[in-house]
C-alpha cells in the first residue's frame, strides 16, 4: 500500500513539474534560410551564427540551412517565397519592404540616423518594432534588424568634398525612386543599374561611380575601377530578418522563443561583426590604392539642406505620422 501511494505521489508531482521543452514542445524541422550575400560577408556570418545557436538550442531538432549568394531568387523572389511559405527565413534591406508596407521607405531617407547607435535605438524601439508589425498580414513576421552600414560614394573622376563635386557625375544608384531624387538634388545625373552590372559598367566608364557601405565596395572590388572614395554617410542600411508567418503560427510557444532569443543573440553577433569588417574594409581600400576623403561636417549639412524637399516630397507618401514618429524618437535619444 505504502508502495502504491508513493508511486502516485511521485506521479503527481511529476505531473505539476514543467516538462522540457526540448522533450515536448520542439518538432523536426528544417528551416530554409536564403538571403543575398556571399559566405564572408557580415549578413552571412549572422545567419551562420543564427544556425548555430538554433542547433544548440532545439538539440539538434530545428535545423536551419542556409542558402547564401542569391541562390533561391533576389529579394523580390525571396520575400514572395516567405509569403508562400516554400522559404521560411531571409535577411534583406528594410527600405525593400516598402512593396509590402509603405512605411518602411522612412529607412531610405538621406541621413536619417547620425550614427550606428542611433540607428540600434529606433530599430530595437517601439519605432521599428511597430513597422516590423506592419508585416504580419502580409504573411511576414519581421524578428530583428541586422547592420549593413553606411552608404558612401565613390567614383573616378574627382573626390567629393564638396557639394559642388556632385555635380555632372554620373552614379549609379538603386532601383529605387528615393534614390534617383536624392542624386538628383544634389546634382548629379542618378542612374539605377542591378547591382550584377554594376563592375562592368565602372570599369567600362559607362558609370562614374555608385555608393554602398565600405564592406561591399571591398567584396565588389570596386576600388580596381574606382579611383576616389569620399565618406558621406549620406544613408544608413538596416536588415530586416524575416520569417514565414505560416511556419511563426505553426510553431508552439516554446519554439518561438527559441528563435527569438537566438536571434537576439545572433544580432548583438551580427553588429559586432559587421561594425569590425566596415573598419577593417576602409583601411584595407585605404592601402589598396583608392583616395579616401572624408566630407567636413559643414558640407555634409549642405547634402542635408539640399536634399530637404526630397524628404518632404517622400514624406508624403510614407505618412506623416511615420515621419513625425521617427524624428521624435531621435529627438528623444539625441536628448539624452
Amino acid at each position: 500500500m505504502k508502495g502504491f501511494i508513493r508511486s502516485a505521489l511521485c506521479v503527481a508531482i511529476a505531473a505539476l513539474l514543467p516538462v522540457a521543452a526540448s522533450a515536448a514542445d520542439i518538432k523536426e524541422r528544417t528551416i530554409k534560410f536564403a538571403f543575398q550575400n556571399q559566405k564572408g560577408h557580415p549578413q552571412e556570418m549572422g545567419a551562420q551564427k543564427f544556425a548555430e545557436l538554433v542547433a544548440a538550442k532545439s538539440e539538434n531538432k530545428i535545423r536551419v540551412k542556409l542558402f547564401a549568394g542569391g541562390q533561391l531568387g533576389g529579394d523580390v523572389q525571396t520575400i514572395s517565397a516567405i509569403q508562400g511559405g516554400t522559404v521560411e527565413m531571409t535577411v534583406l534591406n528594410s527600405g525593400i519592404l516598402q512593396a509590402q508596407a509603405k512605411e518602411f521607405a522612412i529607412y531610405d531617407f538621406p541621413f536619417l540616423f547620425a550614427n550606428p547607435q542611433e540607428a540600434d535605438a529606433v530599430t530595437d524601439g517601439n519605432f521599428g518594432k511597430n513597422l516590423h508589425a506592419k508585416l504580419a498580414d502580409k504573411g511576414i513576421i519581421g524578428l530583428a534588424y541586422w547592420d549593413l552600414g553606411f552608404r558612401n560614394i565613390t567614383n573616378s573622376k574627382r573626390p567629393v568634398t564638396r557639394l559642388e563635386d556632385i555635380a555632372g557625375l554620373k552614379l549609379r544608384v538603386i532601383q529605387s525612386p528615393i534614390y534617383v531624387d536624392v542624386f538628383s538634388a544634389l546634382g548629379a545625373n542618378p542612374t539605377p543599374l542591378a547591382f550584377p552590372e554594376l563592375y562592368n559598367a565602372l570599369e567600362q566608364k559607362a558609370v562614374d561611380g555608385q555608393e554602398n557601405p565600405f564592406t561591399v565596395i571591398r567584396a565588389a572590388k570596386f576600388n580596381e575601377v574606382q579611383k576616389y572614395l569620399s565618406v558621406t554617410n549620406h544613408m544608413y542600411n538596416p536588415q530586416s530578418v524575416l520569417i514565414s508567418k505560416k511556419l511563426w503560427d505553426a510553431m508552439s510557444a516554446d519554439e518561438k522563443k527559441l528563435i527569438t532569443d537566438a536571434v537576439a543573440e545572433a544580432t548583438r553577433y551580427q553588429r559586432e561583426v559587421s561594425r569590425k569588417q566596415a573598419a577593417e574594409a576602409l583601411e584595407e581600400l585605404k592601402k589598396s590604392g583608392i583616395q579616401v576623403n572624408e566630407v567636413a561636417a559643414a558640407e555634409i549639412q549642405r547634402l542635408r539642406d539640399k536634399v530637404k524637399p526630397v524628404i518632404d516630397k517622400h514624406a508624403a507618401n510614407v505618412g506623416e505620422d511615420t515621419v513625425k514618429a521617427v524624428y521624435a524618437e531621435l529627438e528623444a535619444i539625441r536628448r539624452k
